[in-house]
């Protein structure tokens, strides 16, 4: 058997079957949602997905309020994205818009790890720590406590309206509301001071664009957690659409040992058995249907529905123990050790193949250029415009006048005083626009901390009768730190000026 054939077994059983005519088509394809009922269940898995759920929702509601000293001036909010002031301060860290690249590392680094976690164990995001499943996770016990396990709540669902059905929907609802609506609130003290913004959220002074995303995320959260559901999943997430690039028959996923359970049969036909069936050790109670947030039959195989939760192990193991048998009948494996297994083999598990090599390495490289780069982070930075019009000008003793708007950034936390020279160009002076007469080789600019300096500088130098180039040099006179700016000084003669006066019409 080749590799992968396995894989393409089970994959080829989600495939639809093609409609023999077209209302069979239409009604295959345009079918009413039908709601699904996950029923509770009791497990390993089931427990480690309660540790993941508290962990996933303590974190995302308490960051917030974690303080974190900078020094005076400066925000104390551990993790504040300041969009007003321009500045991301994630701990120690700060960055400023110029250090965008670091949110492309960042989200490279999160993709390549994904597809790595992917490649491994399937859909295990998906399962345990995406926001939709958490939330998902969190809601659907607020309605098992209200409004009872599976059984019960199919049957106040079929039933007609009591005031026991009211009360316990209405009670469920204001729970979800209430819960949708810290969640939207605690994403908007990500943005803005968490005590800040707090007192001022119920005092009514907080603005219209924190009540209208407040309001907005409450609305998604509220939607997409308790009434979408598994349609997020299978419907509206694209990750389902391309998982299969990454996985192949040697990645862990959730998996039915058919070789063990099949031929299927109900407990009572087992026992009564006179037909001389080989029945297997699925007992056909369909635990794992009932038990599935997306009410997959895992025993199909690989589907797109399935979001590798295994709360299907947990419901089987279940039923096994209850009817004496060996658990395990689902379980976490590979497609290659299924097969294996079932021609009686025993194949070793291969974390360590081409694809996961390749993912690991970029990876490993992705994450060592952040943190050289973060190392080496630059907390003093310069830009330069050139004046445009005029490009120069021709003063009274004959020598040539450039101008450049020069931006100094000092992310310290101190005011400092930057030196600035001029390298290339030894014959130059400049002077600050407001005081052009100061003509001199070194300029001395003070910047405020954690402030962008704008000055206008006015270079001088004798006509060369063309372009030169050379170079600003900054340095902070307090760390020494020093950086530069590659520039050019026009003349008459330069390539820029005579295609200037071109477009102008001057001859």
């Amino acid at each position: 058997m080749e590799r992968g054939e396995v894989a393409m077994t089970h994959i080829d059983k989600t495939k639809p079957e093609i409609p023999s005519t077209e209302e069979e088509g239409f009604m295959q394809y345009f079918e009413d949602h039908k709601k699904v009922y996950p029923k509770t269940v009791y497990g390993k898995v089931r427990t480690l997905k309660w540790l993941v759920l508290g962990l996933c929702l303590s974190v995302y509601y308490a960051l917030p309020w974690v303080r974190w000293d900078r020094g005076p001036g400066q925000p104390n909010q551990a993790l504040l994205l300041d969009i007003y002031d321009r500045r991301f301060y994630i701990f120690n860290l700060e960055f400023w818009p110029q250090d965008i690249y670091y949110l492309t590392g960042l989200l490279i680094m999160a993709a390549l790890g994904l597809f790595l976690v992917t490649s491994l164990f399937g859909r295990i995001w998906c399962g345990f720590a995406c926001p939709q499943t958490v939330w998902t996770d969190l809601f659907m016990l607020v309605e098992r406590l209200i409004e009872g396990d599976r059984n019960e709540r199919m049957r106040r669902d079929q039933q007609k309206t009591t005031l026991d059905t009211v009360w316990r929907k209405g009670l469920k609802h204001i729970i979800w509301i209430g819960i949708a609506f810290w969640t939207g609130g605690a994403w908007i003290m990500y943005y803005l001071d968490a005590p800040t913004i707090v007192g001022r959220f119920w005092h009514g002074q907080a603005g219209s664009a924190v009540y209208g995303f407040t309001f907005l995320f409450t609305a998604t959260t509220y939607l997409l957690a308790g009434w979408a559901r598994e349609q997020v999943c299978t419907y509206m997430c694209p990750w389902p659409r391309f998982q299969s690039a990454m996985l192949d028959e040697q990645s862990f996923i959730v998996t039915y040992r058919s070789w063990r359970g099949e031929t299927r049969g109900h407990l009572k036909a087992q026992k009564n058995n006179t037909s001389g069936i080989q029945y297997g050790d699925c007992i056909d109670c369909g635990g794992c249907i009932t038990a599935c947030p997306t009410g997959v039959d895992i025993r199909e195989g690989p589907q797109l529905p399935c979001i590798g939760c295994g709360l299907c192990i947990d419901a089987c193991d279940m039923a096994m123990k209850k009817v004496g048998r060996p658990t395990g009948l689902i379980a976490w494996d590979t497609l290659e050790r299924q097969a294996a297994k079932a021609n009686g083999l025993h194949l070793p598990t291969h974390f360590f193949r081409a694809r996961t090599i390749i993912y690991f390495a970029a990876m490993s490289v992705a994450m060592t250029i952040m943190v050289i780069a973060l190392t080496n982070r630059p907390l003093v930075n310069l830009s330069v415009l050139q004046d445009r019009a005029p490009l120069f000008v021709r003063i009274a003793d004959g020598s040539i006048r450039n101008g450049y708007t020069i931006k100094i950034t000092n992310k310290t936390h101190e005011e400092a005083v930057f030196h600035l020279g001029l390298a290339g160009l030894d014959d130059a002076t400049m002077a600050l626009s407001d005081r052009h007469d100061d003509r001199l080789r070194d300029l001395h600019l003070s910047v405020g901390p954690d402030q962008v300096g704008s000055f206008r500088i006015l270079l001088m130098a004798p006509d060369h009768g063309s372009s030169t180039t050379f170079d600003f040099a900054l340095r902070n006179e307090t760390t020494n730190e020093h950086t530069s700016y590659h520039a050019v000084f026009l003349g008459p003669g330069s390539a820029a000026s005579e295609r200037h006066n071109a477009s102008e019409g001057v001859h």
